[in-house]
């Protein structure tokens, strides 16, 4: 049974790949493995008190740990197809990490490019999110970033959006766009769980414009594991600078939840390429409740990228949240006792190794 399941394996990829060849196409196998360590001086309960130190091996110590399956056709005349399927995984467990717990749940859409611009459908990241990775010193690393303030303002709504449809503009003078919506809806109600988002960017030499915008609903009848429908509007704007070997950003970012908190982030920080094997970034956050100041908290963070070759880079990580009021910034997505941050000051550190291919 298994040389049989093996030997129709093998005609399946010999198929695709003879069929490839004939219309011109190519499909690539690519994939990230990252597994680090990390430690936290408190860990909060559902309180926001402390409860103690966290010291544990996680998966995804700075990038997600993921594979997928990237494909393209040329149709001549300036046109092509697109596919892209993403999976988060976890180097932790085997399961599924990243990915709202489903098959390619970070991703999974097709799409035509032509002169005009793009049209991709399916899941995928929105411009919102997608601009704040742009805006992000830190690269939306899984400690201490601005990701760890995404993941506890509105989980993962935004990041993987389902039954999506976005359109993205040729680049005309600098400026490009994109505009999505993904089509929610239920019986009786139609605008549940539908989300849209734009973004526009300027680019200009060393110069870097980005804004965008995203509002979405409740509900809808698109269900995974972890919750991707939270009803919230956000609203971003920054700017990037470079200078040689140096990148300085600055954002702000308003996140506005239904029946939540309405939090106004102002970041910034710098990337520094030291070497071409090694990377230095730093990074601050302020994060302020519009409708009660006494809650605000700040995160700093401080990162070293070191390149062991193209594929595999060692690195370390240590970063610091100081939250008052009712304010709970983590410190980690990588460990879900670490989305939430306690009351008070938390330090904490992360090393790691990470791979590509």
């Amino acid at each position: 049974m298994k040389n049989t399941a093996i030997k129709a394996m093998s005609a399946a990829v010999l198929f695709a790949t003879v069929t490839a060849s004939h219309a011109q196409s190519s499909v690539t196998l690519y994939g990230v493995t990252d597994v680090g360590l990390v430690y936290a001086s408190k860990t909060a309960n559902a309180s926001g008190d402390n409860v103690g130190r966290t010291f544990a091996m996680v998966d995804s110590g700075d990038i997600p740990s993921l594979f997928g399956m990237r494909g393209v056709e040329d149709l001549g005349g300036g046109m092509k197809t697109e596919f892209d399927l993403e999976s988060g995984i976890s180097l932790a467990n085997g399961g599924f990490h990243s990915s709202n717990g489903n098959l390619f749940g970070r991703q999974a859409w097709v799409a035509i490019d032509t002169g005009y611009g793009q049209l991709k459908a399916g899941v995928q990241f929105s411009p919102f999110f997608s601009t704040l990775h742009d805006l992000d010193p830190r690269h939306f690393s899984e400690f201490a970033s601005m990701l760890v303030m995404y993941a506890d303002n509105v989980s993962t709504t935004g990041a993987f959006n389902s039954n999506a449809v976005t359109y993205t503009s040729p680049m005309l003078g600098g400026f490009q766009a994109q505009a999505m919506i993904a089509l929610g809806g239920e019986a009786g109600n139609f605008p549940a769980g539908r989300q849209w988002s734009a973004s526009g960017k300027y680019t200009n030499g060393s110069v870097m414009i980005d804004a965008a915008i995203y509002d979405g609903n409740s509900g809808g009848t698109v269900q995974t594991p972890v919750p991707s429908t939270v009803a919230f509007e956000g609203r971003t704007l920054g700017a990037a600078y470079y200078y040689g070997s140096l990148t300085a950003k600055a954002s702000f970012v308003n996140f506005k939840v239904a029946g939540g908190r309405n939090n106004n982030i102002y970041g910034g920080g710098l990337v520094y390429q030291l070497t071409p094997e090694t990377e230095l970034n730093a990074a601050a956050w302020y994060t302020s409740d519009r409708d009660a100041t006494a809650n605000h908290s700040l995160m700093t963070a401080l990162g070293v990228d070191y390149r062991l070759s193209t594929r595999t880079s060692l690195y370390a990580q240590v970063g610091l949240v100081d939250n008052h009021g009712a304010m709970n910034t983590g410190l980690s997505v990588a460990a879900a006792t670490l989305v939430d941050g306690a009351r008070g000051t938390t330090v904490g550190a992360s090393v790691g190794i990470e791979q590509t291919f």
